[in-house]
């Protein structure tokens, strides 16, 4: 996108209005800011529409998505200047067509910074709201591999899954109860589990008995 030559300002905020004018004046020199306090008030200044426009969501006659869906396909570049910083507020105005998101906790040097990297295509998105999208859109971490088992320890857990007690364990491999005991920590330990039923419940899942 090439410098913007104006930009439409809504937000019932007076104060809010002259933040955002500054913002856009110290981004863009020349710059000609147009400012409307109403979703009405806008849509009589969008005619041409405005290359670019700072959108506040909460407005008395309506929601400034409605304004964003009627300006972005007419190629009007619209940044979110809102005090939501939720989801619920976030995902629909992108949803909408909003191509920046900037909060109004910072300031007007600090907005200028980020409202100047549209013209080398950068989206000015506040820092908290760029990591809550990296968080949304974050690939789910692989799920852990089951925890492997030895040869004997797998024995051990399907005898025991089998019902056996450990003496019975320790008689049918002819291991000392010492032994078995010390295997049955080891297996509880690697499956993260604390009692018999949890580990045949481990032992079905892997296929070491019938259900």
């Amino acid at each position: 996108m090439n410098v913007p030559a104006r930009a439409l300002v809504v937000d019932d905020l007076a104060s809010s209005r002259e933040w955002l004018t500054r913002a856009l004046r110290l981004a863009f020199a020349d710059i000609e800011v147009v400012a409307a306090a109403t979703l009405a008030q806008a849509r009589a200044c969008c005619t041409p529409p405005p290359p670019l426009a700072l959108i506040d969501l909460g407005l008395p006659d309506g929601s400034g998505i409605e304004l964003i869906e009627q300006l972005q396909p007419r190629g009007t570049l619209c940044i979110v200047a809102t005090v939501f910083d939720d989801d619920a507020h976030l995902f629909p105005a992108l949803h909408a067509g909003a191509q920046g998101y900037v909060l109004k906790d910072q300031a007007p040097e600090a907005l200028a910074a980020m409202l100047a990297g549209i013209a080398a295509g950068q989206p000015p998105l506040s820092p908290s709201i760029a990591r809550r999208l990296l968080r949304h859109f974050a690939a789910p971490a692989p799920a852990a591999p089951p925890a492997a088992l030895t040869a004997r320890e797998s024995e051990v857990l399907r005898l025991v899954a089998k019902g056996l007690s450990a003496g019975e364990v320790a008689q049918l491999l002819q291991l000392s109860r010492h032994t078995v005991a010390g295997y049955l920590k080891e297996i509880y330990r690697k499956l993260s589990v604390g009692s018999r039923a949890e580990a045949t419940l481990e032992a079905l899942r892997r296929g070491l008995v019938a259900p």
